[in-house]
């Protein structure tokens, strides 16, 4: 006779096994699921395969009942409309600029204010637990999966830009709202483009500089027509990944449980680390003939700090039309900043 320990470890395996088989069975009576995902970065966008490992996963877990394609450079529509898009049902899912839409949203707007970003990583990890408390709030058309950001950007321009006056006569092209605001309020003019749209904006002359992180520069061929790249921190761009809420509601409760957990902060991390890196070895790929990238000295970067700091004060106003408190919501974005070593 075996000794009662024994048995209980078979009993307990026993019960394991027909867990996992019936929730097998579970999963397979699930109906299956056909997911469209947009993103509007080209094909070759170190962010769409991890967009394509993230759903696999999602398709593992589920058993096979949720599938996904992923259809990238705006095949589904304009960088512009991702965030409609995902609300109206054209895309399941949707990569989203929110800086795309000037004061639309408001709250998120403040994680692009100059100078708070150190890194993609931590960062990605701070926003996304950060703005997990507004998402419901200020995005509430669609299902809010999880945010994120890219490596730190900075100036890409034709023509050196060491101080803050530089900017007056210049047409830039901001990456978000906030930029946007910065640049007006030191006297450029604002020239909207989205990432896909920038060259040719550049090319024509239509633009003189503009604000990118370093990877994507190569990437998305701006290095043929700029030349001068200042290197500082200057900002990052907050993205979200989001749900359309009736594809989401239409699933099984184990459907919506493998969505629920493949929308977290460590999925946010997962799925932004590859493209942090690419960025970060954009600095290599822009050493080279014909570029110059500098830095700024001490006395330049308080210039800039010093003329930035007006753009809090006009992003706590446009917070405060929508009911919240500005002041909360930087103080919590700071503490997150800290909290996973992401703070300047």
């Amino acid at each position: 006779m075996k000794p009662p320990r024994t048995l209980l470890r078979l009993a307990a395996a026993a019960l394991a096994a027909a867990a996992a088989a019936l929730a097998l069975s579970a999963q397979a009576q699930d109906k299956p699921v056909m997911l469209k995902m947009s993103s509007w970065v080209p094909a070759q966008h170190p962010l769409n395969p991890s967009l394509q490992a993230w759903a696999e996963d999602i398709k593992r877990a589920s058993g096979g009942t949720i599938g996904a394609t992923l259809f990238p450079s705006e095949q589904l529509g304009k960088a512009f409309d991702h965030y409609d898009m995902a609300r109206d049902g054209i895309a399941d899912f949707a990569y989203v600029n929110p800086g795309y839409q000037p004061g639309r949203f408001p709250i998120m707007a403040g994680a692009s204010l100059p100078f708070l970003f150190a890194n993609a990583k931590g960062g990605t990890a701070a926003i996304d637990a950060w703005y997990r408390q507004y998402a419901a709030q200020e995005m509430k058309d669609v299902h809010f999966c999880f945010a994120f950001v890219h490596d730190p950007g900075t100036f890409h321009a034709r023509k050196k830009i060491t101080l803050p006056t530089d900017i007056k006569g210049m047409k830039i092209r901001p990456a978000t709202s906030t930029i946007g605001n910065m640049v007006t309020s030191l006297g450029g003019t604002n020239v909207q483009a989205s990432a896909p749209e920038a060259r040719d904006m550049l090319e024509r002359g239509v633009a003189d500089a503009i604000t990118f992180p370093w990877g994507s520069i190569p990437l998305f061929g701006i290095d043929k027509v700029v030349n001068y790249h200042m290197d500082v921190p200057l900002y990052v761009t907050p993205f979200v990944w989001v749900m359309n809420k009736d594809k989401y509601n239409a699933m099984s409760a184990a459907q919506k449980k493998v969505i629920d957990d493949h929308c977290t902060t460590e999925w946010a991390e997962k799925v932004a680390s590859p493209w942090a890196d690419f960025e970060s070895a954009g600095h290599q790929k822009l050493a080279q003939p014909g570029h110059e990238i500098y830095k700024l000295t001490p006395e330049q970067l308080n210039a800039w700090r010093q003329a930035v700091a007006p753009g809090e004060a006009q992003w706590a106003e446009s917070v405060k039309k929508v009911g919240a408190d500005p002041k909360q919501a930087m103080d919590s974005l700071k503490a997150s900043l800290a909290k996973y070593k992401a703070a300047l």
